[in-house]
């Protein structure tokens, strides 16, 4: 009977705990956008090797549309950010009837939506590909050398889809080979890195391969048709692709 009665006065008190946590997280959401657009903006007018990569795909004849980076909520995602977006396009028709996925759900698309689009490309006639734009985790960015390797990191992958004949969504060898060139290539696995991420204390040699090994290997088990052999993928993929700084002549981070 006592929760009864308290019902009248608690229910207010929660609506307005309940807006206010509202009010703070949008607050909170629009610093991370202005923090994490910022960092974009430095990233591509004054980090050379974001400049370079840029650079790089338009003489390769791939010229980056204005929007190709963007900031995003990735709610409760703890990725640093992505690259492309798994789109179905019907085979019979391809002008009409194909399912797009709004840039403000690129960090929605979770492994059981792929898995349904998985399913829809075997049982009936569509097919799948993967459109090539960035986004970064604007609620996960430590700092801005943090956004400056995300940024690299996706454009490495970048570069790959215009170079060659990638298909990373059906072919697992192809996901594994870009991730690798993507981890060692964008600094994410340097050693003052691995520091901070508490991994050098006891393993100092060879870490660099480790690292890059590990990690590629974390994003080759988020595609549903690779998760069961990622190991094996980037084992197989891993010698040619760690030593391709392709389009660096030498690897970026050897001073």
């Amino acid at each position: 009977m006592s929760d009864q009665s308290q019902d009248p006065v608690d229910a207010p008190i929660i609506a307005a705990a309940t807006a206010e946590a509202k009010r703070l997280a949008s607050e909170q959401s629009s610093k991370d956008k202005e923090t994490c657009e910022k960092y974009v903006r430095n990233g591509l007018y004054r980090n050379v090797t974001v400049q370079f990569l840029y650079e790089r795909l338009q003489r390769l004849g791939c010229n980056p549309p204005k929007n190709l980076i963007r900031c995003l909520d990735c709610r409760d995602s703890q990725r640093g950010g992505g690259f492309g977006v798994v789109e179905e396009i019907d085979i019979v028709d391809s002008t009409a009837g194909n399912e797009k996925i709004s840039s403000d759900d690129l960090c929605a698309q979770r492994k059981k939506d792929i898995d349904a689009l998985l399913a829809k490309q075997r049982d009936s006639g569509t097919k799948l590909r993967l459109v090539p734009e960035i986004y970064l985790c604007q609620q996960h960015l430590r700092n801005e050398t943090h956004a400056h390797e995300a940024m690299v990191h996706e454009l490495i992958h970048a570069v790959d889809m215009c170079r060659t004949k990638m298909d990373p969504i059906k072919n697992c060898i192809h996901l594994a080979c870009t991730e690798i060139r993507a981890e060692n290539l964008s600094g994410e696995c340097h050693w003052l890195r691995e520091i901070q991420n508490g991994r050098l204390f006891t393993d100092f040699s060879g870490h660099g391969a480790k690292c890059v090994k590990r990690r590629a290997e974390l994003s080759v088990k988020a595609n549903p048709n690779c998760a069961d052999k990622a190991e094996e993928y980037v084992d197989a993929a891993f010698e040619r692709c760690y030593k391709d700084t392709f389009p660096f002549d030498r690897h970026p981070n050897l001073r």
